[in-house]
């Protein structure tokens, strides 16, 4: 009962101020568009997660374990670090960097467009499950509930026995980070991106909108009417507003079937 209050306290020490962090200054968690970034947030838990798990077992080790042959043999506490653990870290990690590579690399190309950042907004828990249009994504929550799961599943068992080190888990247990990590990435490769407004201007009576992925035939609609739109050579959208103009109004961009979220406009004062 001692060591798991031991335990316990050292989990509050090394994730309180993590928490604390996520709160004030979340921007090393976010993606380029200023919201909770899903591979980035369950990498930095499972880091926290087994940063306490070596630490409690050392702990255990040096005090009531009685010292460093407690370390020692094949069926030590840290057995299982190789065959099951760093498994489990190294799913997220591998699907957080070869994610960060596909999006950069079709954002680059054009294929994908992220939204503005939201300044200093708070960043919802629902950004985790949701996709750049603030919709649940399903490969995303599995991912995570998976994970959260996971998570749950090591933690109650190393409670249970602190002096047993690392709980036995089975050697398949990485698959339940490791596939629906899989499966995040490949829906990071294919999924197709929509239309994503940053800016919407007015000038001597021409609409000009500016953004990613519009594609070679995108189409701008103000209210729900459709004009007449063309493609500048940087990539922003233009067209004539109708006569005579509304002050206020909201565009929307379509391509190929895709709508971007709508971005209302208001003159300036």
């Amino acid at each position: 009962m001692t060591s798991a209050l031991f335990a316990l306290a050292l989990l509050a020490v090394l994730a309180g101020p993590v928490l604390l962090r996520l709160i004030r200054h979340p921007g090393f968690v976010t993606g380029r568009d200023g919201r909770l970034s899903t591979s980035i947030t369950l990498a930095l838990a499972w880091t926290v997660i087994l940063l306490w798990l070596l630490l409690a077992t050392l702990g255990y080790g040096l005090t009531a374990g009685g010292g460093v042959d407690w370390f020692q043999g094949p069926e030590g506490p840290l057995s299982s670090l190789t065959t099951v653990y760093l498994p489990l870290l190294g799913g997220p990690y591998a699907a957080l960097i070869a994610a960060k590579a596909v999006v950069g690399m079709r954002v680059e190309r054009g294929s994908l467009a992220k939204p503005a950042p939201r300044g200093t907004e708070r960043r919802p828990v629902h950004d985790l499950i949701s996709n750049d249009g603030g919709r649940t994504d399903l490969v995303d929550l599995q991912y995570v509930a998976l994970s959260a799961v996971t998570m749950l599943y090591v933690v109650a068992f190393f409670l249970s026995d602190v002096g047993g080190g690392l709980p036995k888990l089975p050697a398949e247990m990485w698959a339940l980070t490791g596939a629906p990590a899989g499966a995040y990435l490949l829906n990071k490769v294919a999924l197709r991106g929509n239309p994503v407004i940053t800016g919407v201007s007015v000038s001597d009576g021409v609409l000009t909108v500016e953004g990613g992925g519009f594609g070679d035939a995108p189409r701008i609609e103000l209210d729900g009417t459709p004009l007449p739109t063309k493609v500048t050579p940087t990539g922003a959208l233009t067209a004539p507003l109708p006569t005579p103009p509304p002050s206020t109004f909201t565009v929307v961009v379509t391509t190929h079937g895709l709508r971007s979220d709508p971005s209302p406009y208001n003159p300036p004062s």
